[in-house]
């Protein structure tokens, strides 16, 4: 195994969208949901042991989220926790991680994942990974993987490649034209039809050199802030530094402040079984289902004259559903949720309203 390469797992979201199995407490990453007997960062940390030696894999969460991390995941130590004051996006967590690295191995390839994504062929992921680990270890390339989408989904952000621009080594690897965030459908559609868009799946490799001279030269103020910890990574002084670095940190992503500005952006047009679970519908679509096309996670549920749902019922609750097409049902603790397939991304607002109107115990 390669000593050089690293891999950075992001675990700082909650997971509104799966409320309410997903709480502040507890997000979705922490929750065994596919009920696999593993939750779903046990699982990323599991399948990225197989590319980077354990020490060299770093959790960049919410410092409120530590003891849990770890908790599930016994075989790393304290230092390979990141402890974020607070979610500032994907670029500041990125920028942390990459002076923290560079303290360890100036030579690191990296690859940066979330910790809640489902990946049904491990196989042939990790066949894309060292090949990604690899491409990258030659070229000055910033590499995202890119999905061939199935359908003109709208909850997805879109890469456009340029087809005749190819890696000889894997010519899966094509330069970068565009980005274009969850577009509406007829936009998506011609997407699909066109044939040369991929879905963004929001994982990244690259050399520490490279992307830490992308920050100099796209996110200057960013860098700076964490350039000012050089000589406290991997020392008691760290948290403290970077308690007081995240109040002065503007909120931002990296795909936004650096990868649609970057002219050395490709991407890498893999197959694996790929889903970012966001929604309740994307955890419908990877759950086996019934002779009814229902999914059912609770061990006393009834259905009648009922299709097309996804239900979610504690063991212990009795449950009867009758005359239900194409539902998300779910309790979890105090909390029932009832809404329409379809309207699955009201779940936020419903979040935001319950917050507002019922306090946060509910959240």
């Amino acid at each position: 195994m390669n000593n050089n390469n690293f891999c950075v797992i992001m675990a700082g979201g909650i997971g509104a969208r799966f409320w309410p199995m997903s709480r502040q407490s507890h997000p979705k990453q922490f929750i065994d949901i596919l009920g696999t007997g593993e939750t779903l960062i046990q699982m990323t940390f599991r399948r990225f042991e197989r590319v980077c030696p354990t020490e060299n894999i770093y959790i960049v969460t919410n410092g409120i989220y530590k003891d849990l991390i770890l908790e599930q995941l016994p075989q790393i130590t304290e230092e390979q926790v990141l402890c974020e004051p607070a979610r500032r996006n994907t670029a500041p967590c990125i920028a942390y991680a990459n002076y923290k690295i560079a303290e360890r191995n100036p030579k690191a390839n990296v690859v940066v994942a979330p910790s809640d994504h489902i990946i049904l062929k491990e196989d042939n992921f990790t066949e894309v990974i060292k090949s990604g680990l690899n491409a990258v270890s030659e070229n000055e390339w910033l590499l995202t993987l890119g999905i061939k989408p199935s359908r003109p989904d709208t909850g997805y952000g879109y890469i456009q490649f340029d087809d005749s621009q190819t890696y000889q080594q894997d010519e899966r690897i094509k330069k970068v034209k565009t980005f274009t965030e969850k577009p509406e459908l007829e936009m998506a559609k011609s997407f699909l039809k066109s044939g040369d868009f991929l879905w963004n799946s929001g994982i990244f490799l690259w050399r520490l050199d490279v992307i830490m001279n992308a920050f100099q030269q796209h996110l200057e103020e960013v860098d700076s802030l964490f350039k000012e910890g050089i000589g406290k990574y991997n020392t008691p002084e760290e948290q403290d530094f970077i308690n007081k670095a995240y109040t002065g940190c503007r909120n931002i992503s990296i795909d936004y402040g650096i990868m649609e500005k970057a002219d050395n952006v490709y991407v890498l047009m893999a197959d694996f079984g790929w889903s970012d679970l966001g929604t309740w519908g994307s955890l419908y679509d990877v759950r086996e289902k019934d002779e009814n096309a229902n999914t059912i996670v609770g061990s006393n549920v009834l259905t009648y004259d009922t299709q097309n749902c996804i239900i979610n019922m504690p063991k212990n609750k009795l449950a009867v559903l009758q005359g239900l097409d194409d539902y998300i049902v779910v309790e979890d603790d105090n909390i029932l949720l009832v809404c329409r397939k379809q309207d699955e991304q009201q779940i936020r607002q419903f979040v935001n309203d319950v917050k507002a109107e019922k306090g946060d115990k509910y959240i």
